[in-house]
């Protein structure tokens, strides 16, 4: 069972090397979910003299006012011989035998955190006590509640040390080891007020009775010892401390323990509770409650060690690595993060995310849609049929059929298929460029590094723009040359105009005027509307696969080539420059990761000791 408390020692070590004790915090807190002991008392209520006499050791400062202005972590260890020294967390490798040296360095170590204006701070001092003569036990001690804040305080401490204290004892883990002195009314006592508020059942609470033997002749605490007069779960122990005469005369502690266990022997009041009073009943009566609430508190622990790793895993995850530091390592992280841009930008298009099927759109809905508003038959009005076809005959009448007028009639008609033609080409542009900003949005590394994400999206823009001015060429090509060479198949299975003259018995001596008649125009008109939309026809299927083939196809095998042969150019400190992350997220980060390996530490750990159980 010792080796329970040595484990929750070694993970509040880890806890407070982390600035992980107890505050609140953007992450859950292990320390907040370890069974701790807070010692809690008012000023001169003998709350020092106690945890001295549980040690054995002279180490804690004295004197008037508030002394102890930091939460004050206080580990003790049982070692099985061997000589007695203390550590301090924040002074690894260094072992202090001379107590005198420990009190001295709480002291300094407090005005190194607070200054020297007696101000209070929340961040512990964590100490470590190496003694044969210690049972296993960790104890948390609290500055001194007091009532009037004294010079060079400022007004607001009382309420401070009250707030401090308060915000500790209150959480459900906290053992509460209230010190109250016997020679005052324990229904002035600071200890017992709080505690009652946080613990109204005293579940939580061990009550310490001080200055026993400094008591008014004729009165004694036996009531308040046995439970009758504030009755508490746990049975309330007395102590005798050192006086200050004893102190001053540096009593050695071992007599002053004989001499506290001579005092409930021999005093009438009390020796039927001899056996259950004094320090060092104390320490042994703590640290096994210690034990036991931890042994119960192990599957919580597990849980919530287990709950909490998923929890940082995942926001490391989002946060993304760290930065290489060479060169190689820079380029490959740029690259790698590129790639997976690219991916999430294929995807799009391949439809395993939403947004490519709008390119379908524009072929099936949009593009079609444009082609009929063109109205080509009010284009082919008789007085632009005519137009056109004396302007094609120039100073001599066609014979037999106006064929440039055929051509310049389709030829006028067709160049407005460029429009829609030109219009697909920019929509799906439109789209592809709006895949990109969403790829670039959806690429979690991204958002790690703004200067690589504005560099990438404004070579991806540039290469859609190449790709649109290529599809575009190409698009209108298959638009100029469907009036640059005609079909001649479909003119060859129209009835020749003479011949249809000779079937009806016309006379080919008929005038010029005569031959421009409203219905051979419109014979010319409905054979140029067939071609044309026999043509549109045509276009429509092959003007999707050329934007497909020049845009979508191009940006899914080349969108990034450019930027990556650009980048293969550039030196070190370029690169670096694309990886310039803000500090509070690499701040960030290295926080997490240490947490992290604090929790999967404590996670193997307390699975060895739940084994064991």
């Amino acid at each position: 069972m010792e080796n329970l408390i040595q484990l929750v020692n070694k993970i509040q070590r880890a806890c407070t090397a982390l600035g992980d004790h107890g505050e609140e915090s953007a992450m859950p807190t292990l320390w907040d979910a370890l069974p701790s002991i807070a010692v809690v008392g008012g000023q001169s209520s003998g709350k020092s003299s106690v945890l001295e006499s549980i040690v054995g050791k002279d180490f804690l400062p004295r004197g008037s006012g508030i002394v102890t202005r930091r939460p004050l972590v206080l580990q003790l260890h049982k070692i099985d011989e061997g000589r007695e020294y203390a550590e301090f967390m924040h002074l690894p490798r260094k072992k202090f035998t001379d107590f005198a040296a420990v009190r001295q360095e709480i002291a300094d170590e407090t005005d190194r955190e607070t200054g020297r204006n007696k101000g209070i701070s929340s961040v512990p001092i964590h100490l470590s006590i190496y003694s044969p003569h210690v049972v296993n036990l960790t104890l948390v001690d609290l500055p001194g509640l007091t009532k009037v804040a004294v010079e060079g305080q400022p007004d607001s401490i009382v309420q401070d040390i009250e707030n401090m204290v308060r915000s500790l004892i209150e959480k459900p883990n906290c053992i509460i080891l209230a010190i109250s002195p016997a020679n005052q009314d324990l229904a002035t006592s600071d200890a017992i007020k709080i505690s009652r508020e946080v613990d109204p059942k005293g579940e939580r609470t061990f009550g310490v009775l001080t200055k026993i033997d400094l008591m008014d002749k004729g009165t004694d605490a036996t009531e308040i010892l046995e439970g009758k007069a504030y009755k508490l779960n746990f049975p309330w122990i007395g102590v005798v401390n050192r006086s200050q005469a004893d102190i001053n005369k540096q009593v050695d502690m071992i007599a002053a323990r004989k001499r506290e266990n001579e005092y409930f022997a021999t005093t009438p009041e009390y020796r039927h509770l001899a056996s259950r009073m004094g320090s060092v009943h104390l320490g042994k009566v703590l640290s096994k409650h210690l034990e036991t609430v931890i042994k119960s508190r192990i599957p919580g622990l597990q849980s919530l060690i287990n709950k909490t790793i998923i929890e940082l895993e995942t926001e490391l995850n989002r946060i993304g690595k760290p930065i290489a530091a060479d060169t190689g390592g820079k380029l490959y992280m740029i690259m790698e993060i590129c790639r997976t841009f690219d991916q999430i930008f294929k995807d799009h298009l391949d439809g395993i995310r939403p947004g490519g099927e709008k390119i379908y759109q524009v072929f099936d809905n949009q593009f079609p849609a444009s082609l009929k508003r063109l109205q080509f038959d009010k284009h082919l009005s008789m007085d632009n049929v005519r137009k056109l076809i004396t302007e094609a005959d120039g100073y001599q009448p066609h014979l037999i059929a106006p064929e440039q007028g055929y051509r310049r009639l389709i030829e006028s008609c067709l160049v407005l298929v460029r429009g829609p033609a030109e219009a697909a080409v920019d929509a799906v542009h439109g789209i592809l460029k709006d895949l990109i900003h969403k790829s670039m949005s959806e690429t979690m590394e991204l958002k790690q590094y703004p200067t690589l994400k504005v560099e990438l999206g404004s070579a991806a823009v540039d290469s859609l723009e190449r790709m649109r001015e290529e599809s575009k060429r190409a698009t209108l090509l298959l638009v100029d040359m469907e009036y640059g060479y005609l079909t001649v198949e479909f003119f060859r299975k129209l009835p020749q105009d003479a011949e249809k003259d000779a079937e009806k018995g016309g006379n080919p001596s008929h005038s010029l005027f005569d031959r421009y008649n409203d219905a051979y125009l419109r014979r010319i008109a409905t054979t140029v509307l067939s071609y044309v939309n026999m043509v549109c026809g045509t276009l429509r299927n092959t003007i999707p696969k050329s934007v497909v083939y020049c845009q979508v196809r191009e940006a899914k095998r080349s969108l990034l080539d450019h930027f990556f042969t650009e980048l293969g150019k550039r030196e070190g400190k370029q690169l670096a420059s694309l990886l310039n992350e803000d500090p509070a997220i690499m701040q960030r980060r290295t926080s997490l990761a240490k947490r992290l390996e604090l929790y999967r530490s404590a996670q193997t750990e307390i699975e060895a000791v739940a084994w064991e159980r």
